[in-house]
């Protein structure tokens, strides 16, 4: 069969001409929406016009994962199940022996030494990781993550929160709540959505990784992605990525509980039309070059 080997690659794109649609798509729909994905980052970062192409700082890739063994390549981005793949990634490369991933606690998946990071690799190295590995990223919609932030690290009571409420929450209550009081500002608690938002506006949506956009930290317009995974299909393109380096058999555990996507429009229903097009402008490359849009969540687009 045509996609018995995945790592086929885009000799899917010649297929595409000769054989029908439909018959790919019940083979192969992986790689048929793979196709749409390079496409749609392709003509994005072109559209750009990126003058730093060519001029990449291999040591400011502190969020690709290497796993020498299989030749992979993660570029892990927060809030995008990030803490699943790092728990793959242990396995891959042998860190840790766990057959359930749950298993392998979310603090050691994210400690500094779990897994060996491309900037700690000399510019030689990574720059032959770059050429010969599989390197992939899952992309999510720029609002639903940025939520997904926010709820995770100011509305839920985790031991993480704790220090977002201290690092963030009490600076954003001091200068963007009206009148707010000392105890207030001191627990760093009840950041509303709104002022959270007035506070990326204000200052920007790179201070933190959970919230800084994948265009930022996983230099799409600049390295040649194999693979593009998309949070609403995870559990077919974590399948199809590894397969791809000739994985063992892994089981991605799959956990929304957040159900962010059903706190959308309540959620952004509190800001302005203004806000949200502000909002939009600075995730706006991470909008065109992951083809996702506003139409679902405002009944039109802004683009």
């Amino acid at each position: 069969m045509i996609c018995t080997d995945l790592k086929l690659k885009w000799t899917l794109v010649i297929v595409l001409i000769v054989v029908p649609f439909t018959v790919l798509q019940a083979q192969c729909y992986p790689w048929l929406e793979q196709i749409t994905r390079q496409e749609q980052l392709t003509m994005g970062c072109d559209n750009l016009v990126v003058k730093s192409r060519g001029r990449l700082n291999v040591t400011s890739l502190d969020h690709i994962l290497v796993d020498h063994k299989h030749k992979l390549l993660y570029c892990y981005v927060p809030k995008v199940a990030c803490t699943n793949f790092k728990r793959v990634m242990m396995v891959l490369t042998g860190e840790s022996s766990a057959t359930n991933l749950v298993e392998i606690p979310a603090t050691l998946a994210h400690s500094e030494n779990s897994t060996l990071r491309l900037s700690q690799l000399s510019r030689d190295e990574a720059r032959a990781c770059l050429k010969d590995y599989t390197i992939f990223l899952i992309a999510r919609h720029p609002f639903e993550r940025l939520l997904s932030a926010f709820r995770n690290k100011f509305v839920d009571s985790l031991p993480s929160s704790k220090y977002f409420q201290a690092r963030y929450g009490r600076h954003i209550l001091r200068k963007y709540r009206v009148n707010a009081s000392r105890s207030e500002i001191q627990s760093g608690t009840n950041v509303t959505f709104q002022e959270f938002v007035h506070y990326l506006l204000t200052e920007g949506i790179t201070t933190n990784e959970h919230w800084t956009p994948i265009y930022d930290l996983c230099s799409p317009c600049l390295l040649n992605y194999t693979f593009i995974g998309h949070y609403e299909t995870i559990s077919e393109d974590t399948k199809t990525v590894l397969d791809m380096v000739g994985a063992p058999p892994i089981v991605f555990p799959v956990t929304r509980s957040g159900h962010t996507k059903e706190h959308l429009r309540w959620y952004f229903q509190q800001l302005s039309i203004f806000e949200i097009q502000a909002l939009y402008k600075m995730y706006e490359r991470d909008f065109k070059l992951f083809g996702y849009g506003l139409e679902e969540m405002l009944g039109y687009d802004l683009a």
